[in-house]
């Protein structure tokens, strides 16, 4: 008996630890899979003996101890129980009307209004009390300042950055994060609003917790948060949530995860009865409200391998090592790498030399990760020289997080830059499509590439190109095809392929609205005032001054002039009253074919006075989807709302007749 509870208290210790880290921003005690097999087994211990010892988190909420003024919650912000079975899902739901909806992983914050205004917004904490973070408000996208309800009104939601937000900030600030929660978990913390801007965060509304008005459905709360401007988290609704009705939703959705489609975070779905009303009625068991909701978390499969060696790979300033080992399959697709983070992650596995045995995992179905080593081989080799310049690298510990990471100490390594030209390919900037990271990395390492423009000279290396492995001669010609369709590039994508720090598709469409390309770039290298761009709405003296130290650097205006000497940008039409779309809201899902793709098609109808929204509500004019028939949740939505969809060509033929 006191083997098990001195294992108890082990297992509480180690999982306690690991909560503050991964609440707070610092660095990764445990995996996710790791944390999930201690409480597993704690759970197990606890029944076996009886006990439940101080501190033991099976019986509270884990806190996330952000410093500042804390706030007692009005509503117990309870977590919810979990599991992996589908089966107890549909135990669960009692065949009663549910609803399946993402759980986001970031950060949990309560939002309030009173009269319209917004109150307070405070962090999760302990459940109970929280900590009021109100003066970052404004440096969070999706809080709104008002709202039309006058009464009293309680939202809880979660602090999400996406994937892609979370990778540029990587590059432009040269600071290492496991992964989107840490960073949002950490930026939190901050005090400096501006500071906290960068980090793009997203508060994603998950349930409406009160109103004064009689609500009942689930369903319709989020409705009505839809129509007070609010954008919701994606959910479905099941009638009759049968085992195989669960299972069929779950599959259509981790293919979402699989896919890429869902830009944010998740570590699971979560399952809320409809009727709200039998909801409440349920019991608080520890610190679960067992009819509040239950959360599926999927089951990862675990497999061993045999480390070859490991490659380290240096992006902006930080090199990273990567575990390269024996192919094992995971999750239906071939796994032969898998990023390690830092030094201080190699130095918690124990990360050894080749043939060291390892586990490994494809967390949340998405990342490749190595969670644990199963026998050691030699020692850990870090590497002094920087493997892409040759410069001396050298290892930083965070002050904050205590993490230990390997830097090259040159600040014009070339492999700096690889983000940036991640960026400047993508679908999103100028779409050559066939550029993979690792593609232009070798193009950076032979020295073919050191700016934006000699992507337009590659033709010149196309023999030798066909003579690489995994490049052919029809490889080649796709791939040197597709970089000639990128000279003709919209005006938004191409200010976007910049790499302008806090530029985004957004803020480029904001600045395009008053200029054209050419004017923007020689208005913001000859402007005088660092705040030139702030009258334009939506960009305020931040992001002009941003946008204006990147022009007046010389090499970045000359780079910009030699990419308008290679390509075409079509100018975006400016946005105003009376256009095509004036007054309209869209949802855009699915392929798009007679646009280059869904961002030039939102472009279109933001210049002609539209608005284009993420997801099907109350306010929406058209569902934009070419396959009309389809049973997607966006189609079923639109047709229970009795919102018109309709095809890409219906929506030319009626908003952009000169496209036909």
């Amino acid at each position: 008996m006191d083997n098990l509870i001195l294992e108890m208290q082990t297992l509480i210790d180690e999982l306690n630890r690991a909560s503050d880290a991964y609440y707070n921003g610092h660095q990764e005690i445990l995996t996710d899979y790791e944390w999930d097999s201690k409480f597993d087994r704690l759970k197990q211990l606890e029944e076996q003996t009886g006990e439940i010892l101080p501190d033991s988190p099976t019986a509270k909420v884990s806190e996330d101890n952000i410093q500042g003024q804390k706030e007692e919650h009005e509503f117990a912000a309870l977590s919810l129980a979990k599991t992996k079975k589908v089966s107890d899902l549909a135990k669960w739901a009692e065949m009663r009307e549910i609803w399946i909806s993402w759980k986001l992983d970031g950060l949990t914050l309560v939002v309030t209004y009173d009269g319209g205004k917004l109150q307070k917004v405070v962090t999760r904490g302990n459940g109970h009390t929280g900590t009021n973070i109100t003066h970052l408000a404004s440096a969070v996208s999706g809080i709104l300042p008002s709202v039309p309800d006058k009464g009293h009104v309680v939202i809880r939601g979660e602090a999400v950055i996406s994937y892609a937000d979370f990778e540029q900030f990587l590059i432009e600030s040269d600071e290492d994060y496991a992964n989107p929660r840490n960073l949002a978990s950490g930026s939190l913390s901050l005090k400096d609003v501006e500071e906290v801007k960068k980090r793009h965060i997203r508060w994603i509304p998950f349930t409406l917790v009160h109103c004064d008005r009689e609500i009942v459905s689930w369903g319709e709360r989020m409705d009505y948060l839809e129509s007070m401007g609010f954008t919701p988290v994606e959910r479905v609704r099941i009638s009759s949530p049968s085992e195989e009705a669960i299972s069929e939703v779950i599959d259509r959705w981790t293919v979402k995860v699989t896919s890429g489609e869902n830009p944010y975070p998740v570590d699971g779905l979560v399952i809320n009865y409809d009727d709200t009303v039998y909801a409440s009625t349920g019991s608080v068991t520890g610190h679960h409200a067992t009819r509040a909701g239950l959360a599926f978390k999927w089951q990862d499969e675990s497999v061993d391998s045999v480390l070859d060696h490991i490659e380290w790979s240096c992006a902006a300033s930080v090199i990273s090592p990567v575990a390269v080992f024996a192919p094992v399959e995971i999750e239906g697709s071939t796994v032969k790498r898998a990023s390690l983070c830092n030094i201080s992650e190699c130095e918690r596995l124990g990360i050894g030399g080749p043939g060291t045995g390892i586990s490994v995992i494809k967390a949340n179905k998405i990342i490749p990760k190595v969670i644990k080593v199963t026998e050691r081989s030699g020692e850990l080799e870090i590497p002094d020289r920087c493997p892409v310049c040759g410069h001396r690298t050298e290892i930083r510990t965070s002050a904050v997080s205590g993490t230990k990471t390997l830097f090259c100490t040159n600040p014009d390594c070339t492999a700096k830059q690889l983000k940036k030209f991640t960026r400047f390919v993508s679908k999103e900037a100028m779409n050559m499509e066939g550029l993979s990271e690792q593609t232009l990395y070798k193009f950076i390492n032979l020295g073919w590439i050191k700016d934006f423009q000699d992507l337009y000279s590659l033709k010149d290396h196309a023999d030798e190109l066909k003579t690489m492995d995994g490049f052919g001669e029809k490889s080649v010609q796709n791939l040197l095809d597709a970089i000639e369709r990128s000279r003709s590039v919209s005006a938004q994508s191409f200010i976007y392929a910049l790499c302008i720090p806090l530029c985004g598709i957004d803020v480029a469409r904001r600045m395009l609205s008053k200029y054209d390309v050419a004017t923007l770039g020689q208005t913001a290298k000859t402007a005088m005032a660092s705040d030139t761009f702030a009258v334009i709405d939506g960009i305020g003296p931040e992001k002009s001054a941003s946008f204006i130290k990147w022009f007046k650097d010389e090499h970045n205006y000359s780079v910009f002039e030699a990419l308008l000497k290679e390509v075409t940008v079509k100018e975006s039409a400016p946005v105003s009253a009376g256009g095509k779309c004036d007054g309209l809201v869209f949802v855009v899902t699915g392929d798009v074919y007679k646009y280059k793709n869904r961002s030039e098609l939102k472009a279109y109808i933001e210049s002609q006075g539209g608005k284009v929204t993420g997801s099907v509500s109350g306010s929406t004019s058209f569902l934009i989807n070419n396959d009309i028939n389809s049973s997607s949740s966006k189609n079923r939505k639109a047709k229970e709302l009795g919102i018109e969809i309709i095809s890409e060509d219906m929506f030319i033929e009626r908003f952009n007749p000169e496209l036909m």
